[in-house]
């Protein structure tokens, strides 16, 4: 969860997440090199008298900037394309849920089971109780087992919306007439927190998403409930 006066990434939640945050720190500490580098090259210029001023031809000096900026963007590339490669992996998910974009609230179905749908809208702020976030808290929750493989379908009935959990590392557009897909795994329950992150209206702002992660049998007795009633 987010709080005030963070300048980092929330809490990884996800096995997905915690490879971006090595990620952004092994790509952070390639452009902090690259940076010092630069700053001690232009400081050594502007205090060394410079000679061989008239030098025309420097083959040694061309291959280095030649090779050095290719070997940089393959350890960049190589861990980025690998991330992708996963986030894009579906194995045997253990259930599979669509989430649909409407302005401005969200509809999810759990397509596994029969007559399993809801719409999720954000809580008003008159209706909020002790503990719970403004603009952030839904009147149904995504619910989902913890350390499952979930695949979610995500689109959109009216205009694009885009649907993001920033702790599980997922953010996946939703398009109409298109289903976009992704998969999420919580390694751990608790609720994670969302919104819709491509403008789309005037109330864009409203549209909350919250997972609550449980273990199985507390998502199992939460579904029959869902079903019954």
């Amino acid at each position: 969860m987010a709080h005030p006066a963070q300048l980092g990434f929330q809490n990884a939640a996800s096995p997905i997440m915690e490879e971006l945050l090595h990620f952004h720190d092994h790509a952070l500490m390639i452009v902090f090199l690259i940076s010092a580098s630069v700053l001690y090259i232009i400081t050594l210029m502007l205090s060394t008298k410079l000679t061989h001023t008239n030098t025309m031809d420097a083959q040694e000096v061309e291959m280095v900037w030649t090779i050095l900026p290719a070997i940089i963007l393959i350890l960049i590339a190589l861990p980025s394309l690998q991330i992708l490669y996963l986030m894009d992996e579906v194995n045997n998910p253990h259930l599979t849920i669509k989430a649909i974009g409407h302005q401005w609230y969200w509809s999810y179905e759990y397509t596994d089971y029969e007559n399993l749908m809801f719409d999720s809208y954000m809580t008003p702020t008159h209706d909020l109780t002790p503990g719970n976030f403004r603009l952030l808290e839904v009147d149904h929750r995504v619910v989902i087992p913890m350390e499952s493989p979930i695949r979610i379908l995500v689109s959109a009935e009216d205009v694009l919306h885009s649907w993001a959990v920033p702790a599980l590392g997922i953010k996946t557009d939703a398009v109409p007439g298109r289903l976009n897909q992704t998969t999420l795994i919580t390694s751990y329950p608790g609720l994670f927190y969302g919104q819709c992150s491509e403008i789309c209206g005037s109330n864009h702002s409203f549209m909350p998403i919250v997972i609550e992660s449980t273990p199985l049998k507390h998502f199992e007795a939460w579904s029959k409930l869902m079903i019954s009633s």
